[in-house]
Parts: C-alpha cells; sequence; structure tokens
C-alpha cells in the first residue's frame, strides 16, 4: 500500500500526519508493506519530523491562501499552478493508492494532482470552522475526518465522520517525576508551562516575560518561545536580573522529546489556541488559560478557544485584554484554586480522543484498497 502525505507550514499539520502514518504502518503489520511519500514545503520543521520517520519527501512550490490584500498573492498566484505541475509529476512516480491531506495551502496542489489520477483523497480538519483549504479540497475528497462535533456541518454529509485530533503516542507518556528532574523543578512549586505552538507566540511571551518577576515568587516557569523569539525572551529577561535556568525560570526555543514531560509536570498551561496544542493540553488533562491569535485564518483559534470555554474546559482570555493586572490575575486564580483547576482538567479530557489516530487511519486504509 502506498499513501501520499501532504500538508505543513506548522506543527498543526505535521504531528498528526506522523500520528496517522504511525497508526497506519501499525495496522498493516506484517501482512501489508506500507509505502509513504510526503509532498509539501520543505522547511526545517518538515524535514526534521519526515526525517525522524525515514519517510521520503518531496518539496513542491506551495502559494499560500490569503484572505487579505498582501504583494505575495501576486507572487503566489504563480506558484500554485507550478506546484500543481510538480505533484503531477512526483504522484505519478509514486502513484499512491491514497491521499491523505491535513490541510493548509500546502494540500491543494497535491490533492488536485490526485484528483486528476482519480486518486482518492481522506482529508483532515483540526480546528472547530475549517480552513479555506480544506472547504475547497472537500469538493474532491472522498472522505473527511474533523475533530469537532459540530464540525460535521461544514461538509457534505455523506463524506464526513467526526475522528478526533490525531497526536503522537509520546505526548501522553511524560513522567511528573520525570520532568521535575529535566527542567530542575522545585517539587513543592506550582510550575506553570507556557507554550505558543511551533511557530512560538509573540504577544504571550512578552506578557508573560515582563510579569516574570511577580510571577517567580510564588510559582516557576518553563517557556517555550518559538525559534525566533528565544533571544527576544532571553534578553527580556536578562534586564530584569532573571536568568534562564536560574529562580525557577526555564526557557526554551522548541521542546521535543521533553515536551510530554514538561505538560506533566505542569500545574497549569498557558497556551495559544492552535487545535494540536489544545488538544495536547485535554490528552494530559491540564487546566488551561488560552489565548487565541486574533488575525488567525478564518478567526479558527477564536472558535476553538470559545468551543473550550463553552464547555467549561478552559479559561480563555482574549488577546486584547492582556493587559498585566488581567493575565496576573487569571494566573493567581487558577494556580491557587485547586478546586478550579480539578474542574477544568475533569472537562477538557472530553476534548480528546485517544482513538482519533486509529479512525482516521483506517478510513485511510479503506479508501486505498
Amino acid at each position: 500500500m502506498r499513501i501520499a502525505l501532504t500538508g505543513g507550514g506548522t506543527g498543526g499539520h505535521i504531528f498528526p500526519i506522523l500520528a496517522v502514518a504511525r497508526e497506519i504502518k501499525k495496522q498493516a503489520g506484517e501482512k501489508e508493506d506500507v509505502e509513504f511519500l510526503f509532498l509539501g514545503p520543505d522547511s526545517e520543521l518538515e524535514k526534521g519530523a519526515m526525517g525522524k520517520e525515514f519517510i521520503p519527501m518531496k518539496k513542491i512550490q506551495c502559494g499560500k491562501l490569503r484572505r487579505y490584500f498582501s504583494p505575495l498573492n501576486f507572487l503566489d498566484v504563480f506558484r500554485i499552478p507550478f506546484g500543481f505541475l510538480q505533484s503531477l509529476w512526483h504522484l505519478l512516480v509514486f502513484m499512491p493508492d491514497a491521499v491523505f491531506a491535513k490541510g493548509g495551502y500546502a494540500s491543494i496542489p497535491v490533492a488536485a494532482a490526485a484528483w486528476t489520477y482519480r486518486i482518492p483523497i481522506l482529508i483532515h480538519e483540526s480546528d472547530v470552522v475549517p480552513g479555506l483549504a480544506n472547504q475547497l479540497i472537500a469538493r474532491i475528497a472522498k472522505r473527511v475526518a474533523v475533530s469537532f462535533p459540530g464540525s460535521e456541518k461544514f461538509f457534505p454529509e455523506r463524506k464526513v465522520f467526526l475522528s478526533g485530533n490525531p497526536i503522537r503516542e509520546e505526548m501522553i507518556r511524560g513522567s511528573k517525576e520525570e520532568g521535575q528532574k529535566i527542567f530542575s523543578l522545585h517539587p513543592d512549586k506550582k510550575t506553570i508551562l507556557v507554550v505558543g505552538g511551533s511557530q512560538g507566540a509573540r504577544v504571550i511571551n512578552r506578557a508573560i516575560v515582563a510579569l516574570l518577576p511577580k510571577i517567580l515568587k510564588k510559582w516557576q516557569v518553563i517557556q517555550v518561545t518559538g525559534k525566533k523569539e528565544y533571544e527576544s525572551v532571553v534578553n527580556e529577561a536578562g534586564k530584569l536580573g532573571i536568568k534562564s535556568g536560574r529562580e525557577g525560570f526555564k526557557v526554551f526555543p522548541f521542546l521535543s522529546e521533553e515536551l510530554p514531560h514538561a505538560f506533566a509536570a505542569a500545574d497549569l498551561v498557558i497556551s495559544r489556541a492552535g487545535a494540536v496544542t489544545l488538544t495536547e493540553i485535554a490528552a494530559n488533562k491540564k487546566p488551561a488559560l488560552i489565548i487565541p491569535i486574533k488575525e488567525s485564518a478564518n478567526n479558527h483559534q477564536e472558535q476553538n478557544a470559545f468551543a473550550f470555554s463553552q464547555a467549561g474546559a478552559a479559561v480563555m482570555l482574549e488577546q486584547e485584554n492582556l493587559g498585566e493586572n488581567i493575565l496576573y490575575e487569571r494566573i493567581e486564580k487558577l494556580a491557587e484554586n485547586e478546586e478550579l483547576r480539578f474542574e477544568l482538567s475533569e472537562r477538557i479530557k472530553n476534548f480528546y480522543n485517544p482513538e482519533a489516530a486509529k479512525v482516521v487511519a483506517g478510513e485511510i486504509s479503506k479508501i486505498a484498497d
């Protein structure tokens, strides 16, 4: 069985692809050989992730679909058809039995080429409200998987099914004790984990740094900044006399193998509202303060955050309200109220389906037959 994989640009696309690819291999076992080919951008994230899984990849030109004016729109108009031609060639050589498209602008030329060859396509939507790419691809896809109840209404009824959001198995295998060792945490102090997703989050990073002198008097912090923000956070904290690795403050540009242990050790998570990050928080049953990106495409982060907030599964704080006093007040309320944290952790776990990767992999295998 041959499966082409596509998507990319953020960890929110790549990590679910890996989770599903692993499950397809597991289900096939020794009964059937499985080959994969990833088509998409070849950024450091994609190359690193696919390399670890030994999945071959081919770079294609990907034109981003923006719903706002940008001079780059004129360039991307030409990149999309070029990416389509590249996809036609790579699919002709590989000729997969099915295509798994995770969404995002990278998926469009691959899906269009697959449709040309009449190769069946399954797409997966992580967010409450689907992005433009998946709305377009759904018209030619054979099956559509969604992560949240209620998202089915955006797609043809005969195609859509509820799967949940696939995450890597290792994300729920963290150990609190191991986390305390890795990050040199004090066992008697509450730990706050700050994550901005694979791209980081400048607004959250700066807001947390400004509050560090107050926060570190009571609690300890693990802050994952994103690679672009790391130096800035270290420098700004340094101006306040706070060095990473000391005084209960640990800052990293990115966490991979250590991230599950960071989740396990955390008493509270402060995060953006990307669907995969929220699912990882839910899988670890962690109380969360979520701050959606205001300018996210199709307002998908606000919609995700609203769904969690409405269910009483997380506390939502809008970005425009991210003043020092309000943010500190929310952190203090969550960190000091054990009953509230318990209630949030019990509700948020309902947003995680441990069978998600298995369900999606099974449907891909079906359409590949």
